[in-house]
């Protein structure tokens, strides 16, 4: 059966995801992954700034929207995200690297992409300490 074509909002994300990775790089970070996927999920970017490694959820959304995106990033999300970061340093062999989360945000409008980067937006969910 061939795959479904991606829907309004998924095409979005993926747009945002591009802008995000191109930003990043632009500020001088090594993009890792992209879309790095597991049996917990899925990490939007992994990327390198110096010594840390930086897990970035992208939130994309249009113009209109008045949520900001580290607010869309609520606690069951975080235990994910913190999962999957435990899962990809292990895997990657960088436990030993220090690691933080940044969101960021994309709002796609007809003037083009608007981009707000949260470096450190939340903390490894406590339950994911090793």
């Amino acid at each position: 059966m061939p795959k479904a074509p991606p829907t309004g909002t998924k095409v979005l994300g993926v747009i945002g995801e591009k802008a995000a990775a191109e930003f990043l790089k632009r500020k001088g970070y090594e993009i890792l992954d992209v879309n790095f996927t597991c049996p917990l999920g899925e990490l939007d970017i992994v990327a390198r700034d110096g010594r840390t490694i930086v897990f970035v959820e992208v939130k994309t959304r249009s113009t209109g929207q008045i949520i900001r995106p580290k607010d869309q990033v609520g606690q069951r999300k975080i235990q994910r995200l913190s999962a999957l970061a435990v899962y990809y340093r292990k895997k990657m062999n960088l436990l030993q690297a220090s690691g933080r989360f940044d969101v960021i945000g994309v709002i796609a409008g007809p003037a083009g992409m608007e981009i707000e980067h949260i470096e450190h937006a939340f903390e490894l969910h406590q339950s994911f300490y090793y």
